[in-house]
């Protein structure tokens, strides 16, 4: 699977674009931009917190969860060479309220929950993520027409960082769904993996359960 159609399945099952998605799709993500606080932002220690909120977000059953493909240490990478200084500050302070949240709901820490109550707490702030996206989005579009003038100036506005941030658990959703399924556990084994795909057939029989392809 190249890069460009983890994109595209991960956006399709997320039903928007993904953060930093150009940038990954040209393989022109660049440290470059980071700063020293993003930098150290991203220690073991909070890399292994971010491999147990994906792991309860994609848990392991008969497959490996996001804990095996490393999808901690992809969320670094992503967020430290291919996000905006904007979108590195609403990833960073969402930690912070992610924990908060944990607090407020559990009376402790993400990681003093057990799994019944990490996965309530994360359904909760999936919801609000798609509320907040949902009518961000639809601001947004309100602000420009359809005109060709209008779309160049909505783009300039997005690389401008004008535009309204995201929600920092859509950040975290996103990369678990892209790391993990663009990892090799998650496209040999979670998916149906051919190294060397032959003709294609728009008309293969399908059964109920049957995992979709990688390739």
């Amino acid at each position: 699977m190249n890069r460009r159609d983890a994109i595209t399945r991960v956006g399709f099952i997320l039903g928007g674009t993904i953060i930093g998605a150009n940038l990954f799709i040209e393989g022109g993500c660049t440290s470059s931009t980071s700063t020293k606080s993003v930098v150290s932002f991203f220690t073991p220690e909070r890399i292994s917190f971010l491999d147990e909120v994906s792991e309860t977000i994609l848990p392991a059953t008969k497959t490996p969860g996001a804990k095996a493909a490393k999808v901690g240490q992809f969320m670094s990478t992503m967020v430290r060479d291919c996000y905006t200084e904007q979108d590195q500050k609403t990833f960073m302070e969402g930690i912070e309220k992610l924990e908060e949240a944990s607090k407020k709901k559990n009376g402790k820490k993400f990681l003093e929950s057990d799994a019944t109550q990490r996965t309530a707490l994360l359904t909760e702030l999936d919801a609000d993520a798609k509320k907040y996206m949902t009518e961000r989005n639809d601001r947004e579009a309100k602000k420009y027409s359809s005109s060709a003038a209008a779309a160049q100036e909505r783009n300039y506005m997005t690389k401008g960082k004008e535009i309204e941030p995201a929600h920092y658990f859509a950040m975290i959703k996103q990369l678990t769904l892209l790391g993990f399924f663009t990892s090799e556990s998650g496209a040999t084994q979670a998916l149906r993996y051919v190294e060397t795909p032959g003709r294609y057939d728009g008309n293969l029989p399908y059964k109920k359960g049957d995992r979709a392809w990688a390739t």
